[in-house]
């Protein structure tokens, strides 16, 4: 009966996800073309378009990555190759784990205090990234930890045995074979950081602007701050855009997702061979 109930739910979930996401097709694929790519935002729906938060998107993926890539899969490589095990690295660990589960809002309020308030920033490219590299850290770490305790002790004890000091074993054999796992997890954490919007909010991204950004101390908008904004308006042409954006926000995370994916089969094949 269990198995039955279970298959009963994961069947009513996919339905309900289905008709969501063919409603979103069929009401926003009409709507994107290239004027709604390259259009400012605009009070009159029929002129709107996606340019200024779309870009503010990309410069926020990019930061966001320049930040918290380098930082997480160092952390992760010293906690797993070269930390000692003692009381203070258990404490660590554990905190890092809980951090992956901390609700994004915390991290809104933090970056509010200490980057926006304390450094001076302001509601500028880079608090956000900075936000985001902070929320998608925890994520990283773990990930990259996995993917150095599944590659086996084996390569190791070879380049070892082959006179190799520990950085060079760790640069040249065990990275390059854990680095389809700590991709797909780098991935996925930029896929969650897309559409985060709560910490975005609290350090005051904007709603609406009409300045494209040009630098990282630069105002911004984001897509996901851009159909908040559309869905609150009467207006029911600002609800089509908003669809429209729905869906290019959606081709983008399936897209970074999918590559997780295929990089994740590929490297578990890499490692069972």
């Amino acid at each position: 009966m269990f198995l039955w109930f279970g298959i009963a739910c994961t069947i009513f979930g996919l339905v309900m996800l289905a008709i969501f996401l063919g409603s979103v097709l069929i009401e926003g694929l009409p709507r994107i073309d290239w004027q709604f790519f390259s259009s400012l935002p605009s009070r009159k729906p029929e002129n709107a378009g996606i340019l200024i938060p779309l870009l503010g998107t990309i410069w926020i993926m990019v930061l966001t990555s320049l930040v918290a890539i380098p930082l997480g899969v160092a952390s992760g490589i010293y906690l797993e190759e070269y930390g000692k095990k003692s009381r203070i690295a258990t404490i660590i660990e554990i905190n890092i784990t809980n951090l992956a589960g901390v609700p994004s809002i915390i991290y809104g309020l933090l970056a509010l205090e200490v980057f926006v308030r304390i450094f001076g920033l302001g509601k500028s490219l880079l608090a956000g990234s900075l936000t985001l590299a902070l929320l998608i850290l925890p994520i990283i770490i773990v990930a990259t930890r996995e993917a150095l305790k599944a590659v086996p002790k084996t390569i190791r004890e070879a380049s070892y045995a082959l006179g190799a000091t520990k950085w060079q074993t760790t640069w040249f054999q065990v990275l390059p074979a854990a680095s389809g796992g700590i991709v797909t997890g780098v991935i996925l954490a930029i896929s969650r950081a897309i559409g985060e919007t709560a910490p975005l909010i609290v350090i005051g991204a904007m709603l609406y602007t009409t300045t494209i950004p040009t630098s990282p101390m630069d105002d911004f908008a984001i897509l996901p701050i851009q159909i908040f904004n559309w869905l609150s308006r009467p207006q029911h042409g600002f609800i089509i855009n908003a669809t429209a954006a729905i869906v290019v926000l959606l081709a983008i995370t399936f897209i970074l997702n999918g590559i997780a994916i295929y990089l994740r089969n590929r490297w578990q094949k890499k490692v069972k061979w």
